[in-house]
């Protein structure tokens, strides 16, 4: 082993305490790491857990060089319907990565394979919503055992570009009908305002509200209307907002809050996350999509970050703006002498993706259907999407 080989170090995190702790270095690696989202914030992944972790079942990998951090992969077990290393972050969550110093990628790549090799000794690794890109398939290509890439969720995605360059890739009428919409927004003289820190609290209540509002009677997401997923968005924006990754808007009409929306962001990439508007607005016919993007359109322009993701599902709102899909990966991982396992965790996958098709059948709505899905006891896991 050479000198640089031994002085890599990699230890495992089980305490939530420790993991509170890495704070600092933590952010510190997110920044370094050129692929990573802004779901491998600090700010996310502890409030996460705090809201949805179970005790005894954190399982953070973190290899160091000389003490310095380098890489980092925040996972967990869990036991049903198999043992399984998964994502912290859960569903709510829509990408994941490993962390790793852009400086020092194959090092930081080399001590996680070796690490996870050890913490998987019982389990197979079940990594949900890859990025094509993501640092975690440099982990996939050196994994020594055995392993399996399947397709996930689809995100669409759009250059990070001011809205009048957006409209002008439309061309023809296209363009013309979302710049008449965009006038008509301001002719009726909605304002947008951003959250400070101490108003964070407040206005995320109002998104949750407005959201609330939105989908009622068809089929909210119900995660969004519990007490958890409150508390998790306000304590990680809080500390995102104070952090610039993350921004809280609210668009007020006659001194009063219509719509409001959450936008998270990293060093290369904003996420339109989540957005609630009183129905009041599309009976007034304003065109919603329109105004949310504008804004978060100027958010990631004047950001130097060079992805306007909206993030998972294929909406008709969405393809109106010719982004582009990009398809995530899960990516199954175990030791050659679990690949029964592994197998046997793409059989139950395949089970889930066929009884998503039956419901989806029964239950046409986009929305509903997922909604619906997150009630079957397909794999004896919560499925929770977003609406």
């Amino acid at each position: 082993m050479n000198t640089d080989r031994r002085r890599l170090t990699v230890t495992l995190c089980r305490d939530l305490a420790e993991f509170t702790d890495l704070a600092a270095e933590w952010d510190a690696l997110h920044r370094r790491c050129p692929t990573a989202t802004p779901f491998q914030s600090h700010a996310w992944l502890r409030s996460w857990w705090l809201s949805y972790g179970a005790p005894g079942r954190l399982r953070v990998l973190l290899a160091r060089r000389n003490g310095r951090l380098i890489g980092a992969a925040p996972l967990m077990l869990v036991h049903r319907p198999m043992p399984l290393l998964m994502p912290i972050g859960g569903a709510i969550s829509d990408f994941f990565d490993i962390l790793v110093d852009g400086e020092d990628a194959p090092a930081a790549v080399t001590a996680l394979e070796r690490g996870l090799h050890r913490a998987a000794s019982h389990t197979v690794v079940d990594l949900r919503e890859v990025r094509p890109d993501a640092s975690a398939q440099l982990l996939f290509d050196s994994w020594s055992g055995a392993r399996s890439r399947l397709t996930d969720s689809t995100c669409m995605e759009l250059p990070a570009e001011p809205i009048d360059t957006l409209i002008a890739r439309m061309g023809g009428s296209r363009a013309q009908r979302s710049r008449a919409k965009l006038r008509k927004i301001d002719s009726l003289g909605i304002e947008c305002r951003e959250a400070s820190v101490h108003r964070v609290a407040g206005a995320i209540g109002n998104l949750l509200h407005l959201h609330e509002l939105q989908w009622l009677g068809r089929g909210v997401n119900p995660e969004h209307l519990r007490p958890r997923f409150c508390a998790h968005l306000v304590r990680s924006a809080r500390r995102m907002v104070r952090d610039g990754e993350a921004t809280v808007r609210e668009f007020v009409l006659d001194g009063e809050v219509v719509a409001a929306d959450l936008s998270l962001g990293s060093a290369q990439l904003t996420g339109a996350y989540l957005y609630g508007v009183d129905p009041r607005l599309r009976e007034r016919k304003v065109d919603v999509s329109s105004m949310l993007l504008r804004e978060i359109a100027r958010e990631a322009s004047g950001s130097g970050r060079g992805v306007l993701s909206l993030l998972r599902g294929a909406e008709q709102y969405k393809n109106n703006w010719g982004p582009v899909a990009v398809v995530n990966q899960r990516l199954l991982l175990a030791r050659s002498a679990l690949e029964p396992m592994l197998r046997l965790r793409e059989g139950q996958l395949a089970v889930r993706d066929l009884a998503a098709e039956t419901v989806k059948s029964r239950f046409p709505a986009a929305r509903d259907w997922r909604a619906r899905l997150s009630e079957l006891p397909v794999t004896g896991l919560s499925l929770v999407t977003r609406s």
